[in-house]
C-alpha cells in the first residue's frame, strides 16, 4: 500500500488484496472507444498494466510507506494508473474538482513521454470543460495531442473548447482534423459545415470593423486637402480579380 500525505489528492492501492472498481463513467479501452463528436465529454480508460485497487485516503495507514512531496521521486504509471481510476470514479459521481485532483496526481506519476498522459491530460479536459474552464480545457488537450496526435476526443474537446472562447478558426481546425481521422463522417461534417459559417460570419464582421478604421483613417488625412475616402471608387475586374481605383471630385453624399 502507498500514498502521499500533503498532496492535494492521495491514492492507495493494495494489489494483494482487493481487486479494480469500475468507475461509471469509464470508456471502453481505447482500441474500441467510440468515435468522438464534438460535445464528447466522457473520460477515457487506458489499459491497466496492473491491477491494484484503488480508493481515496485521508492519510497513510500504519507503517505504510510514504514519499515527502518535495523529494524526487521515481515515476510510475503503476501509481499513475490507479490515480487515473479514482479521477474516473469522481468523474463519473459528477465530482468534477476531485476529478482534476485525481487527473493530476496521475500526470505527477506519469513517466516522461509516456503514451498514457495523453489519457490522463484528455480525461482532465473533459472535467474542466464541465466547470466551463476553457482555457484549462485547450491547454489539456494541446498536451494531450503531443502526446497522441491520434487522441480523437481531445481534438473533439479542444474544437468545443475554442468555439466557446470565440475562436472559430481555431475550432474550425480542430473540427477538421477530427472530421479527416474518423473518415468524414457525417454528423462530423456537419460540425464543420456549422464552423465554417460561423468563421465566415466573424471574418466578414472583422473585415467591415476594419474597413471603417482604415476609412476614418483615411478621412482624417484626406481631409486636409479637402476630401474623403469617399471620392475614391474602387471597381474590381471580374477578369484579373484586381481593382481599379478612379477619382470622383463630387460623388453622391461625399464632401465638395
Amino acid at each position: 500500500a502507498w500514498s502521499r500525505p500533503g498532496r492535494p489528492y492521495a491514492v492507495m492501492a493494495d494489489a494483494a488484496s482487493a481487486t479494480t472498481p469500475a468507475p461509471a463513467a469509464e470508456d471502453p479501452a481505447p482500441g474500441a472507444a467510440p468515435a468522438a463528436t464534438l460535445d464528447d465529454t466522457v473520460v477515457d480508460a487506458s489499459p491497466q498494466t496492473a491491477a491494484p485497487a484503488t480508493a481515496v485516503e485521508e492519510s497513510a495507514p500504519a507503517g505504510a510507506p510514504s514519499a515527502d512531496v518535495d523529494d524526487e521521486r521515481a515515476p510510475s504509471l503503476e501509481l499513475a494508473l490507479a490515480a487515473k481510476a479514482c479521477g474516473n470514479a469522481h468523474h463519473g459521481a459528477g465530482e468534477w474538482h476531485q476529478a482534476i485532483d485525481a487527473y493530476t496526481e496521475a500526470i505527477s506519476w506519469a513517466p516522461p513521454g509516456c503514451k498514457e498522459l495523453a489519457v490522463f491530460h484528455g480525461n482532465r479536459a473533459a472535467a474542466f470543460l464541465k466547470l466551463e474552464q476553457h482555457e484549462a480545457v485547450v491547454e489539456d488537450c494541446t498536451a494531450a495531442l503531443e502526446a497522441d496526435p491520434s487522441y480523437g476526443k481531445a481534438l473533439a474537446r479542444r474544437a468545443q473548447a475554442q468555439e466557446a472562447l470565440g475562436k472559430w478558426t481555431e475550432a474550425l481546425a480542430d473540427a477538421r482534423a477530427l472530421s479527416e481521422l474518423e473518415g468524414k463522417p457525417a454528423r462530423l461534417e456537419a460540425d464543420v459545415r456549422r464552423l465554417e459559417g460561423l468563421e465566415k460570419a466573424y471574418l466578414e464582421r472583422q473585415k467591415d470593423e476594419m474597413m471603417g478604421q482604415l476609412k476614418s483613417l483615411g478621412n482624417m488625412v484626406l481631409g486636409n486637402f479637402g476630401l474623403s475616402v469617399d471620392n475614391f471608387k474602387a471597381t474590381k475586374d471580374e477578369h484579373t480579380g484586381s481593382y481599379n481605383i478612379s477619382f470622383d471630385p463630387s460623388p453622391q453624399g461625399g464632401s465638395s
